[in-house]
């Protein structure tokens, strides 16, 4: 491969030196820790080595390194080459979300899990489109927003909502209602950051949260009986402990026996083993952390956390490209909103709504996703922009007039072709 054919791909702007690589530092450690939790979580006998290479931890493992993989193939190239595959990309996810809820595809391909039509069988691994759905949508959006101004305005929010409604929808009909909720946090944050007026959103919350009880008939039998146990938990913590909220209740359970500093290896593994906490290797991996590490690990756990997020903050703060930020920021809202879904649900402070804990659970296409998430943050990160002659999004105090952004385009295009510098309102990518 020629010089100038890796100079083009990698971009001109490329430089090692970036606040991202506390993320990927995070994401390696929450990793490791999530090997050793899914070992601790998935003993079948107490008293064996630190961890066993087999089953559901060697999958793990070779889930890791696939994620990883592709983390570096997605930072390779800049980020502008990565926008290209948005809209495509999305095609194809909601093709396979529509192939997910046609009734004449064989359960050996698509095989239901827990009533949900959410996975595609490979054989060897299983396929879930909707986690493939989050970077498409992110990518998506944020093509949409680079270079508009008109969400700024009430009506202005149409589109975004339309584009976010698709996949969400076919999410739903799944179903699969703890993953189509994500969407929503960072549909917001996304409007935020692309400097959407807070006042217009607010009023989009408000009428989502009155609407909210009208929408509660509409959910299925056992998501009902998740919010009902929610509630006679928080009256009464041993209620439906042998019922409804055994889960929740059991993971409670075992969290809290890790005491301050945590369990042996041993001694954890036989709890975990003989409490028969349901989805201890997926979903309620943090109640597995904290049974091994205790409290001090589990801090550990959410501060590596937050070192993924800094990462990011610092990333998105220091990026002057439109798309670039609003990518970082769109990955980020959802391992956030992920995050703390899962840990609340944990801890009894939310329903349980089948939610993995990123890095952590176990699974491929979850493993894939984050570590893409991760790899699209890093490729952001090597190359700071310096195009700009101000932030992106940085709108002045006069109305929206499509007019007049359609016609400052044109001219930012025409003198960006000429000078190699993209002018133009808002300083945004043309």
């Amino acid at each position: 491969m020629s010089r100038s054919l890796v100079r083009r791909l990698a971009g001109s702007e490329f430089s090692p030196l970036t606040g991202a690589w506390l993320s990927v530092l995070a994401a390696a450690a929450l990793s490791l820790v999530g090997i050793y939790a899914i070992d601790v979580g998935s003993a079948d006998e107490p008293e064996r080595g630190f961890v066993t290479m087999s089953g559901v931890v060697l999958r793990q493992m070779i889930f890791l390194g696939i994620g990883i993989a592709c983390a570096m193939v997605v930072a390779v190239p800049h980020f502008r080459l990565v926008r290209l595959a948005a809209w495509p990309l999305m095609a194809v996810v909601l093709a396979l979300l529509v192939f997910l809820l046609l009734p004449f595809v064989p359960a050996s391909i698509v095989t239901p899990r827990n009533g949900a039509r959410a996975w595609i069988n490979f054989g060897p691994v299983d396929f879930q489109p909707a986690e493939l759905a989050k970077i498409a949508y992110v990518l998506v959006m944020a093509d949409y927003l680079r270079l508009r101004e008109n969400h700024r305005t009430a009506l202005g929010l149409i589109a975004p909502a339309a584009i976010s409604f698709i996949p969400v929808a076919l999410i739903m009909l799944q179903p699969d209602l703890g993953t189509a909720l994500l969407f929503a946090p960072v549909a917001f944050a996304m409007l935020i950051a692309a400097g959407a007026k807070l006042k217009h959103l607010s009023i989009v919350v408000l009428v989502a949260a009155l609407a909210a009880p009208a929408a509660f008939p509409l959910l299925k039998p056992h998501q009902k009986a998740r919010i009902v146990g929610l509630i006679q938990m928080v009256q009464d913590p041993l209620a439906g402990a042998d019922a409804i909220n055994y889960q929740a209740w059991t993971a409670q359970r075992l969290a809290g026996a890790g005491g301050v500093w945590g369990l042996s290896g041993g001694k954890s593994r036989a709890l975990v083993r003989y409490n028969k906490l349901p989805e201890r290797h997926n979903d309620m991996i943090f109640a597995v952390v904290m049974n091994r590490f205790g409290l001090v690990g589990g801090a550990v756990v959410l501060g590596l956390y937050v070192l993924w997020f800094a990462g990011a903050y610092l990333t998105a703060a220091l990026c002057r490209d439109a798309f670039g930020r609003l990518i970082v920021i769109g990955f980020a809202g959802f391992i956030l909103a992920q995050t703390l879904v899962n840990v609340g649900m944990t801890i009894g402070m939310l329903p349980i709504i089948g939610i993995t804990l990123p890095f952590l659970s176990y699974g491929g296409s979850s493993m894939l996703t984050v570590w893409v998430m991760t790899g699209a943050v890093l490729g952001v990160g090597l190359r700071q922009s310096k195009r700009f002659a101000r932030p992106s999004f940085e709108f002045g105090e006069q109305p929206y007039d499509p007019a007049q952004i359609t016609t400052a385009h044109r001219a930012a295009t025409a003198g960006g072709h000429n000078s190699g510098r993209t002018g133009g309102r808002g300083g945004l990518l043309g």
